[in-house]
């Protein structure tokens, strides 16, 4: 499938494995904003999302089967100031104490590379929104050479386009090792994307019922601030 204007949600039946992805778009008035984890052994599939004020968490389900923690629990989202910021790992903290040291989105981002997970190198994928202007960034940090020394780093810049979203995530399909995402992320259609509850359905029916492991929706009030979450989770019977 070509990565040009996606008319609705339902393509992302269309792969069994995106693993994270992360779906950022205007609607209406509001910010959209989608996060969503998936997952193929025990110790990945062994998590679920909770709310921590105004953040968005992870937690392991059974502690006791937890293994190794170090890259798959983390903060998926923080608030700074008016901006949200959306991650697939701990650059989430990266970019949030970067603004504190008056770096950008970017600079943090050169601090960091893809995930040290031989031999897949599991891409970092990050989204930044300007919750009053619905205007949002993504970057991807991807390894370059195939042998784990050189990091690409991309990063793109969107305007608030009513009734458009984007989509990046971090594998192209189900695969050993894992193919890395290419390409700008996908342009989605979201018009008929409907209220959050709607799409937050939508989004989580399509996702593979055997890989699929945590969603996050929001929605974002442009002019009043107001923020709706949704959160469904695989092992807590959501």
């Amino acid at each position: 499938m070509e990565k040009n204007l996606i008319q609705d949600l339902s393509f992302l039946s269309s792969n069994e494995y995106w693993g994270r992805g992360i779906l950022i778009g205007n609607l209406k008035g509001k910010v959209y904003i989608g996060y969503f984890i998936m997952g193929r052994s025990q110790n990945s599939r062994n998590r679920y999302f909770y709310e921590d004020g105004e953040n968005l968490a992870i937690a392991p389900y059974d502690v006791d089967k937890l293994e190794d923690p170090s890259l798959i629990i983390y903060y998926p989202v923080k608030t700074s100031g008016d901006k949200l910021i959306v991650t697939n790992g701990d650059q989430t903290d990266t970019i949030e104490e970067g603004f504190r040291e008056g770096k950008t989105f970017q600079e943090s981002l050169r601090t960091r590379c893809f995930e040290p997970d031989e031999p897949n190198y599991t891409p970092r994928i990050s989204g930044l929104v300007s919750m009053k202007t619905g205007d949002f960034s993504m970057s991807i940090l991807k390894n370059q050479d195939g042998k784990g020394e050189l990091c690409a780093r991309y990063l793109y810049e969107y305007g608030c386009q009513e009734g458009n979203g984007r989509f990046i995530h971090t594998y192209e399909k189900n695969d050993n090792p894992l193919p890395t995402f290419c390409g700008e992320p996908w342009s989605i259609d979201l018009s008929g994307a409907g209220d959050l509850e709607t799409f937050g359905n939508t989004i989580w029916n399509c996702l593979d019922d055997e890989n699929k492991i945590s969603l996050c929706v929001m929605s974002i009030d442009k002019e009043t601030g107001d923020r709706t979450t949704i959160i469904k989770n695989k092992r807590m019977g959501d």
